[in-house]
């Protein structure tokens, strides 16, 4: 069976993506662009860093204190 690539397009527009499945394409896109200038890049690594990010994401941000203004004499 043979389609054409604008049929394999209009397949792939209708296919739903979950988070889970992202997140996995996105390590995986992060370990292959890395690894190929810094071998000592592992998945182990990737997938740690990004646990670490996903938890500091998570964590409420603390509220910042506006800068004080200096007023005019």
């Amino acid at each position: 069976m043979e389609r054409s690539i604008s049929e394999l397009i209009e397949v792939a527009k209708t296919i739903m993506v979950d988070a889970a499945h992202r997140e996995e394409q996105r390590r995986s896109f992060v370990f292959g662009n890395t690894a190929i200038e810094n071998p000592s890049i592992t998945r182990e690594l990737v997938d740690r860093i990004a646990d670490e990010m996903a938890r500091a994401a998570r964590r409420p941000k603390k509220a910042r204190k506006s800068p004080k203004t200096r007023r005019k004499r």
